[in-house]
């Protein structure tokens, strides 16, 4: 178990963000109503495009370090390793919005791609011009010809710099937007990890490394990179790193860039100088110029071991761009001038709704009333399956840590309960089509990751087809449990084979159909969904992942279940439970 300075680790964000307000009183606020957006004081400016970085924390500095005057305008704090959700995003969208339009910044994570994308809907919707741009820096997670599908990790430093600056400069949205793909086409990434982190929830290491071994191109959640090798010296490890960096950026005598050696949370400035000693040689031996370095934690992954070395081959509008002021709490550039008077709080707007509501038009009297599954059954079976995640939290922690972030368990437990509190407040006479929605909001604003808009999304488009009743029978069950396999697919278009929690749904889902032609009772239909999809998530061991974080791996990623699938049967074992002992 490691030590953490923490208080309670479900406070553990709002502290965060307590602290960082009072160290950066003359920086930093917040605005909207999710208490997660961090604004700059002296940031947002008619006329100016907006600009929003973010992701999970954990990170720290990244990514509310780098909100502040002449770079970053807002940046929605996820929870550790998860994305923001949409309303958090919406909140800071909003704060940064000048007239101008918004640009989006994150990596390239499925959970911040779909919750940036629907928070970026839900803006466009309500007047506001909204782009997304996501970083791809890392050369570990994807070959040449596939870049598009990289990770951004550290080298995203450079592409928010280079974003905020030309924003503060007056540049369009299209002219701020071009400015980051310039600098993310010329910014390269690799790292090292020498130990693992632990989540503040589990005190666990999310992995392990033995003794006498380095992993080679980790990712910034404990991700497994490429390779597990034996330990090498801060010259050998810098070595490995730069070689392939030098090589995609093509790299002759004459060229310039700029150069981050970034800490992963525990290592010492000692040794990133070391690094940027072994840096510095090589480019010189090249006769690479470097216009400035930076070296110390600038994108960190709590307290793992390990660092990382980014170039960015500069050009002159680069290099300009780069040079521009800035101040913010981790990164102070020339000298800025201060605003006469802080800027007003932006104008409170309403935040949409990012999906259309399943609550029934048909008057209450004549929804169907016949089954067993009635809506006070039906919150029965939501609490037995809240329950049975909550028991199995550190073991899908412990999968999630084999093949990603290690966060898997806590995240499921961060949705469920927000679930049970919002079930807790719903009318009495709520039918199961609104308490359907209702859990659904409360995934959406509470997990963010990637979770949070698949089940969001799966539990909405369950409610819409059982719209028309107040009580499930055994067909309209299995229509239930359709639509959330529906929406799931529809949302982060996986399929069976995929190594998702989808290989679990859809064997769950077609479990219960052929229940049901057999004249299955609910109790049988469940029974069958819960077979189906233990042995549905019980197949993700032998599958080689093609979708989320987990895809990075490739052939690593056989042997190991997917966490997203083993919670899935998890929460059909707990239904069917439910249902079984009525």
């Amino acid at each position: 178990m490691s030590r953490k300075l923490i208080n309670d680790p479900e406070h553990l964000i709002a502290e965060l963000i307590e602290g960082m307000l009072s160290a950066h009183p003359d920086r930093l606020t917040t605005q909207g109503t999710t208490g997660r957006a961090i604004v700059a004081r002296h940031g947002p400016r008619p006329g100016k495009v907006g600009i929003v970085v973010g992701g999970g924390s954990g990170h720290e500095p990244a990514f509310a370090g780098y909100v502040g005057k002449g770079l970053a305008d807002a940046a929605p704090l996820g929870n550790i390793f998860a994305s923001p959700s949409p309303p958090q995003i919406l909140d800071a969208g909003f704060a940064a919005d000048g007239g101008a339009g918004v640009l989006f910044l994150f990596g390239n994570y499925t959970g911040d791609v779909m919750n940036f994308s629907m928070a970026e809907e839900a803006m466009v919707k309500q007047g506001v011009t909204a782009r997304s741009f996501v970083t791809t820096d890392d050369i570990a997670s994807a070959p040449p010809d596939h870049a598009h599908e990289r990770r951004g990790i550290a080298g995203n430093f450079f592409v928010f710099k280079v974003a905020g600056a030309a924003a503060d400069l007056g540049a369009p949205l299209h002219a701020v937007e071009a400015a980051a793909r310039r600098a993310n086409a010329a910014t390269r990434t690799m790292g090292v990890a020498l130990s693992a982190c632990s989540m503040p929830q589990t005190g666990k290491a999310n992995f392990d490394i033995p003794e006498g071994e380095m992993e080679i191109g980790m990712g910034i959640h404990g991700e497994p990179g490429i390779a597990r090798i034996p330990a090498e010296t801060a010259d050998a490890v810098t070595d490995r790193l730069l070689g392939p960096i030098i090589e995609e950026l093509g790299l002759v005598a004459g060229d310039t860039v700029a150069v981050l050696v970034n800490g992963l949370g525990s290592t010492t400035l000692l040794e990133l100088y070391l690094l940027h000693r072994r840096v510095a040689a090589v480019l010189a031996d090249r006769q690479v110029g470097i216009h400035h370095s930076w070296v110390g934690e600038y994108c960190t992954s709590l307290e793992m071991g390990g660092a990382s070395v980014s170039l960015m081959k500069l050009d002159d509008d680069l290099q300009r761009w780069l040079d521009h002021p800035c101040d913010t709490p981790a990164l102070q550039v020339g000298a800025t001038s201060a605003p006469v008077a802080t800027p007003a709080p932006a104008a409170t707007r309403p935040v949409a709704r990012t999906a259309p509501s399943s609550n029934p038009a048909v008057p209450r009297a004549e929804l169907a009333t016949s089954g067993p599954v009635t809506p006070a059954v039906f919150r029965h079976m939501m609490a037995a399956s809240a329950q049975a995640i909550f028991d199995a939290r550190d073991r899908l922690c412990e999968l999630d840590g084999a093949i990603g972030d290690g966060d898997h368990g806590i995240t499921m437990e961060i949705g469920w309960k927000a679930a049970v509190a919002a079930l807790d407040d719903a009318a009495p006479d709520a039918t199961i089509a609104q308490l359907s929605d209702t859990i659904a909001a409360a995934f959406l604003d509470a997990v963010g990751a990637s979770a949070g808009p698949l089940y969001a999304t799966g539990f909405r488009t369950a409610g819409a087809a059982v719209s028309d009743r107040l009580n499930l029978d055994s067909a309209a069950l299995v229509a239930w449990l359709r639509g959330i396999g529906d929406g799931i697919a529809a949302r982060g278009g996986a399929a069976i084979g995929d190594k998702t929690m989808l290989d679990a749904w859809l064997p769950a889902i077609d479990a219960a159909t052929a229940a049901l032609a057999r004249g299955g009772d609910v109790a049988a239909c469940l029974a069958a969904a819960a077979e189906g999809a233990a042995a549905g998530a019980g197949d993700t061991t032998g599958m080689q992942s093609r979708r989320g974080r987990s895809k990075k791996l490739g052939a690593r990623s056989v042997g190991h279940q997917d966490p997203g699938a083993a919670s899935s049967a998890i929460i059909l074992a707990a239904w069917s439970g439910a249902v079984r002992d009525l």
